[in-house]
């Protein structure tokens, strides 16, 4: 019997199926199992992508890929509760390459960390462990550092909903100048009182002089979270968030869609990864989409925005 085949796309996701002409047999749907993992961000690092993310109970997860698009999971955990502070909750790692050492900014227990490693597959570890602030809950750190080589660390506390702050570091690149903490943005709009009061997941680029922060509000758990985006002048100034957030929420099929981390490819574009919850009934496994984000001027003044056409990574065979 003849068979006629067509093909259908899913956001770079290719499936093939077959219409049968009088015949029950249908060929077999080639499945692609999608990437699970939440809170992602993506480094490149001599021509391969390696990414991390919220997932594993015992550490931190890594994935590579040549494309973006096939990943393949290390066999170990790039960074194992042994070697680090507290014993569950890895949530939210950033990784960075500086002066010939990877960083690796996650928190545990609801307390922000820092682990060393010579290699982008770790092991990770913490020669001292501990929190990078002891005596309160803190979660989402990440890392920026300034055209002047000064470093600085974004990350969420807990003393008004949850809350975005920054600080200065010393030159190890771990030590909180506590002296320096500076709060940026909290839950002032109102797409972003869905429940509780949450403003997390800060990520900061710099771009014509202007820094650009991406936030995630709402809770995890809601539909409606999404992501926004302040800008500032200066670190430690007043930070402006659009009047036309959330920027992204519920694209495509996707809800849930938040915690992003902005990212340059190989062709140095910018491009923007996030998680979304694993369908419109179950949050769990949360699973990472990749898009595009870029500069454009509107009314005048150059703005950050996000596609809402995404690629769905998925696992190699």
């Amino acid at each position: 019997m003849r068979q006629f085949y067509f093909l259908t796309t899913l956001c770079g996701l290719f499936i093939l199926s077959a219409c049968n002409s009088g015949d029950k047999t249908e060929a077999p749907v080639e499945q692609k199992t999608p990437v699970a993992l939440a809170d992602p961000f993506i480094m490149l690092h001599d021509d391969l992508y390696f990414a991390y993310g919220t997932n594993a109970a015992d550490g931190i997860e890594v994935y590579t890929s040549d494309d973006l698009k096939e990943w393949r999971k290390a066999p170990e955990l790039a960074l194992h509760k042994d070697n680090s502070y507290g014993d569950k909750w890895f949530w939210a790692p950033e990784v960075y390459y500086v002066n010939g050492k990877f960083y690796m900014y996650y928190s545990a227990e609801e307390h922000i960390c820092v682990a060393e490693a010579d290699s982008p597959y770790g092991p990770f570890k913490q020669e001292v462990q501990k929190p990078m602030i002891e005596g309160e809950k803190t979660i989402d750190n990440s890392l920026f550092i300034d055209d002047d080589g000064t470093s600085y660390m974004f990350f969420d506390r807990f003393n008004d909903g949850l809350n975005i702050w920054v600080a200065a570091l010393d030159e190890d690149l771990m030590t909180i100048k506590t002296e320096t903490m500076h709060p940026c943005i909290h839950v002032s709009q109102e797409w972003e009182e869905v429940w509780p009061r949450v403003n997390e997941g800060a990520f900061v680029v710099k771009h014509n002089g202007v820094y650009y922060m991406t936030y995630s509000a709402n809770s995890y758990e809601s539909q409606f979270y999404g992501i926004g985006c302040a800008t500032a002048t200066n670190i430690f100034s007043e930070w402006t968030k659009y009047d036309d957030n959330p920027l992204l929420q519920k694209p495509g099929n996707l809800v849930g869609v938040g915690h992003s981390a902005m990212f340059r490819d190989k062709q140095g574009d910018l491009r923007i990864v996030y998680h979304a919850h694993h369908d419109e009934k179950n949050i769990h496994p949360r699973k990472m989409y990749i898009g595009r984000a870029g500069f454009k001027v509107v009314d005048g003044v150059e703005k950050l925005f996000i596609e809402s056409q995404y690629e769905i990574p998925v696992l190699a065979k």
